[in-house]
């Protein structure tokens, strides 16, 4: 193991947390090594734009990772980071772009409103306005629109399935989940996670009465598209039981779920094996980037 992944993997280093969702302090607490991750993704040969806006507001900023080669018509992903529904920031994800771009696929990480600013499903909404702009401007950065994939992490993986799994938040936007999603690509996500223990998470997720339509293993059903899920088997963050029971019920309802789970990554670890210095913990840059070539070919999706 070389300087650089010792120091990455000891920024990284795993902390015991008792919450089954990720906390504010945690995502606090991981900012400082993505700064590590994000200085070494300049190593990456790609392009990138920041500081594009999606819509009106500080919350609605975009930046765009773009392979050097010149080529088009590339497969796009769309990235939504964790960080409890509270915090984040699309600059402190450099490296997730600098990896999927460094592999021909054009990246788009937008920001997003978050609490106390919003509660569901404020940051959805914002979700759906940032796939309807990386769409309509796919082409600008050698994109193809009819290839976009929806990926995210943590509680930003609950988001991007939230987009693709029930229709009517990318419906606001004049899109169709089963028409304009080629897949997703979820990391470590909250998918089933009541009942609600948190203070916190129950003034994000509202009355009790309304949360089973917050959770995505409630809106899966066999005609959305094919879903690739992974987790880490040390992850005590958010349970890695969440995979699994999305998993099965995307396969009963007669879906497409492919299935990882990583025996030395754990919540962050799981993220931070996307950066070059980390790769050596799991292969999750190769899964994620096979799904996505897998379900934006040619043979199963028809692009302009």
């Amino acid at each position: 193991m070389g300087e650089a992944a010792s120091l990455a993997l000891t920024l990284l280093g795993a902390g015991t947390v008792s919450a089954g969702l990720v906390s504010a302090g945690l995502a606090s607490a991981v900012l400082s090594p993505l700064a590590t991750l994000n200085a070494l993704s300049r190593l990456e040969r790609v392009k990138v734009e920041t500081n594009l806006a999606y819509g009106d507001g500080a919350r609605h900023g975009m930046d765009v990772f773009t392979p050097r080669d010149g080529k088009d018509r590339r497969p796009v992903v769309v990235f939504f980071y964790g960080g409890g529904w509270e915090e984040g920031e699309r600059a402190s994800y450099r490296f997730v772009g600098a990896a999927l771009a460094s592999r021909g696929i054009v990246t788009f990480i937008p920001d997003y409103r978050v609490y106390p600013q919003v509660r569901f499903p404020g940051f959805l909404e914002d979700g759906a306005g940032a796939v309807r702009w990386a769409r309509t401007n796919a082409g600008r950065f050698g994109g193809s629109p009819a290839r976009l994939v929806l990926a995210g992490h943590s509680a930003g993986a609950h988001i991007a399935a939230m987009l693709a799994f029930d229709p009517q938040w990318l419906a606001r936007e004049g899109l169709d989940a089963r028409r304009d999603i080629a897949g997703f690509a979820g990391l470590a996500g909250p998918y089933d996670f009541l009942p609600l223990r948190s203070a916190t998470l129950m003034d994000i997720f509202g009355p009790e009465a309304q949360r089973a339509g917050t959770q995505p293993i409630n809106v899966v059903s066999g005609d959305r598209c094919p879903a690739f899920l992974a987790t880490g088997a040390r992850d005590t963050t958010v349970e890695p039981g969440n995979t699994d029971r999305l998993a099965r019920r995307i396969r009963a309802s007669g879906g497409d779920a492919t299935t990882r789970r990583y025996a030395r990554a754990d919540h962050r670890t799981l993220l931070g094996a996307l950066a070059r210095p980390l790769r050596f913990i799991a292969p999750v840059l190769d899964d994620v980037t096979g799904f996505v070539e897998r379900v934006t070919t040619r043979e199963n999706r028809q692009w302009p």
